[in-house]
């Protein structure tokens, strides 16, 4: 087995340590985010840091590179407090990676990559029409991490649409039946099959599958 060091980390070369420890954290999941300018250009990217923080409230969170650059997302949430996040399927991943190309702020990407937007209830910001589940967030705060520089967006969850039969009784949501993919690293994407369910664990007992 291989050993690095962090000494050893460092001195990789900087698109190589990118790569390699964006990958050692395993599969993340695979969201489109959408979202709008005040003046209604609409934009879309993939995110692969989109993360649970809480149900009561509900409340979903994303990790945004230092904003040292333009980053069209930030600026849009900043705008309207509004965004969403969009599962990704298999069968549009080519275009889901597309929307991390860096467009003109008046570019739109659903329309750049060929997805449709939509909009739904009374949610300010755009869905991916196709995408089997759909959250829609409104910004709630957002901290820096001071040791480089991005930012933990919050977001409380206002909408969710999602096919009602991947829904089980005790409310699990099984996002292997709409064929959702996962990202492991910054551009390799799999499809996720789901192997068992467990039953609450508790000590002394016996494992349980549901």
């Amino acid at each position: 087995m291989r050993h690095l060091t962090s000494d050893d980390i460092q001195s990789l070369p900087s698109r190589f340590r990118a790569q390699f420890i964006n990958s050692i954290t395993g599969v993340k999941s695979a969201n489109l985010i959408g979202s709008v300018s005040a003046r209604g250009n609409t934009n879309l990217a993939i995110f692969s840091s989109v993360v649970h923080l809480g149900s009561n409230p509900a409340l979903l969170g994303f990790l945004l590179r230092p904003t040292t650059v333009e980053r069209h997302t930030f600026n849009n949430i900043k705008e309207t407090s509004a965004f969403t996040i969009n599962q990704v399927q298999t069968h549009f991943i080519d275009k889901a990676h597309q929307t991390s190309a860096k467009y003109n702020h008046n570019i739109s990407e659903f329309e750049a990559v060929g997805l449709e937007e939509e909009f739904l209830s009374d949610c300010k910001a755009p869905f991916v029409k196709s995408a089997p589940l759909k959250i829609a967030c409104r910004y709630k705060n957002e901290y820096v991490i001071e040791e480089n520089g991005c930012r933990l967006i919050i977001g409380e969850v206002t909408d969710v649409f999602y096919q009602k039969q991947i829904q089980s009784k005790d409310g699990f949501l099984d996002l292997t039946q709409t064929d959702t993919a996962g990202i492991l690293g910054s551009d390799a994407y799999v499809k996720i099959d789901l192997l068992h369910r467990y039953e609450y664990a508790q000590p002394d007992q016996v494992l349980k599958t549901k």
